[in-house]
């Protein structure tokens, strides 16, 4: 394509991924705020993982649309679905609402990862000009992650936390103009006939996620018990019927072929094992600093933002570096390394600790992402072969989602477990265990309000009110340092991971798509 067509189609293209970073970002801030009005914290990871769990469903399913019909269509009406579901959020009244409407959000948000990303590799066949236009995209990720976690507290501080999710709608009309008028209708080979969609398969996806999700929810509530134990059988089960049903589909929503690459294999586990940490990263660092460290929101999303901005920072630099390499591998150890020291350094991060230090964490966790995640996408690109590229991108993009899922449900089961469990002790010191239905929910050190009504209560019954809210904020903030040690471990793994990656050189054009009629 001429340049001007190329710029024009990249920038619609790097609209609709402003449009899911900046929902991202903005979100991640604003949730404990959330949580506070709307009075709901066991269904805090909700928010995320109702979001993430249509999003693995669907990413596959409309990665394989795009490969068969094209990605144009699809890219458009996710933008519509996404945008709408973001109305949808700002309008909740209830938390169960808010992750409902989340959910419609992700069915939108895993059509736009399902093609958007992979409309890049069907402009630019050629690797290295790929990555070279990647910086189009990364910028625009990158504006949405600077603005995302300010603009994210400030809305919520001085205009109410629903003006987070309506600020989509702006980008969701820019998107879907520039989409609409210059992005080509490619596909790469002409298709006789009706597409077949392996639906049973999404069903069987849909209940091995979903009673994984719900068993590691409620497990620390009821134990081992019939309810729970039930769940993880129905997982197992979905999950063994999902294998032996793909192995037998010709047309399945989750090639077993590529699972058995063994260079695909390994990037896919890493993809998972970088959405856990990521994700944790994301939603857990603003309740830390809003809940544990008793910051402002607008404070919170001003420490989130260096770890975003350098997401898109280190993508940048990561494009100028892994094409002069001869072994572009060495990248993903760089990477994943960075994210265990972020990791750690928040794990050990105390209200005390300079805000500059408290930076540098963030800076290098957003660095490591920057130098893992594009390159994960690429290399799976270049070894998956044209024919095989919408689909293993959708793959990757889903796997990291699971991952994702899987690290917001584990840290959000352990930080509600041992908070509750911190809480409980020292009101039992104390006495005062009738206040536990009012300091057992983390939205008390975020809503002022309550804060000042329960500390009027305490102090008329005789007790040390202050003492005890600091003992609830001392709670959430190992049980938070705890849940995040949990992802510095699995990033130490993704560095012996890495490992498994055969050699890749990031040369060479690939097949040419078509032009669709």
């Amino acid at each position: 394509m001429p340049f001007r067509e190329s710029l024009m189609a990249m920038l619609g293209i790097s609209f609709v991924t402003m449009l899911v970073a900046l929902d991202q970002t903005v979100v991640g801030t604003a949730l404990p705020t959330i949580v506070a009005e709307l009075r709901g914290f066991d269904l805090y990871a909700w928010v995320a993982t109702s979001y993430l769990l249509t999003s693995v469903i669907t990413v596959p399913i409309f990665g394989r649309l795009g490969d068969y019909y094209g990605r144009k269509p699809f890219v458009i009406a996710s933008i519509v679905v996404f945008t709408v579901a973001s109305v949808f959020c700002g309008l909740a009244n209830s938390m169960m609402f808010l992750v409902l409407a989340r959910g419609l959000q992700g069915i939108g948000g895993g059509m736009l990862v399902g093609t958007a990303f992979a409309c890049i590799a069907d402009l630019f066949p050629d690797n290295v000009v790929r990555l070279r236009w990647q910086v189009l995209m990364s910028s625009a990720f990158g504006i949405a992650n600077a603005v995302g976690p300010s603009l994210g507290g400030f809305l919520t501080q001085y205009t109410g936390w629903r003006s987070v999710f309506y600020v989509n709608l702006p980008v969701g009309v820019l998107s879907l103009f520039f989409v609409w008028r210059f992005l080509p209708h490619l596909r790469h080979v002409a298709h006789e006939g009706k597409m077949r969609l392996d639906w049973p398969g999404a069903v069987l996806i849909a209940v091995a996620l979903g009673a994984l999700q719900l068993f590691v929810e409620l497990l620390p509530k009821h134990g081992l018990g019939v309810e729970t134990l039930s769940l993880l059988a129905a997982s197992v089960v979905a999950a063994y019927a999902l294998w032996k049903w793909e192995t037998r589909c010709s047309y399945a929503i989750l090639p077993v072929e590529m699972f058995r690459n063994p260079s695909l294999a390994a990037l896919f586990t890493l993809a998972v094992m970088g959405g856990f940490t990521m994700f944790s990263l994301l939603f857990y660092a603003p309740l830390l600093f809003q809940g544990g460290f008793g910051m402002s929101p607008k404070d919170a999303g001003l420490m989130i933002t260096p770890l975003v901005v350098f997401i898109t920072i280190g993508s940048i630099l990561n494009g100028r570096i892994v094409t002069r390499l001869s072994n572009a591998n060495p990248m993903l150890y760089i990477g994943f390394s960075l994210l265990v020291v972020s990791c750690l350094g928040v794990v050990v991060a105390t209200h005390a600790m300079p805000r500059a230090l408290l930076l540098v964490f963030m800076l290098l966790g957003g660095l490591g992402l920057g130098f893992v995640m594009p390159n994960l996408t690429v290399f799976a690109q270049q070894t998956a072969g044209r024919q095989h590229l919408g689909i293993a991108t959708a793959l990757l993009q889903s796997l990291r989602m699971i991952g994702g899922m899987i690290g917001t449900a584990l840290t959000g089961t352990l930080v509600s477990h041992l908070y509750a469990s911190g809480v409980e002790l020292a009101l039992a010191k104390d006495r005062a265990t009738q206040w536990l239905a009012d300091l057992s929910d983390p939205q008390i050190l975020i809503n002022l309000d309550g804060q000042r009504t329960v500390l009027a209560q305490l102090t008329a019954a005789g007790h040390d009110g202050a003492m005890l809210l600091e003992a609830a904020r001392e709670a959430l903030v190992a049980a938070i340092h705890i849940g995040l040690a949990v992802a510095a471990v699995v990033a130490v793994l993704s560095v012996w991971q890495s490992r498994r990656v055969p050699p890749v050189r990031l040369k060479g054009p690939q097949e040419p798509v078509i032009l669709a009629e």
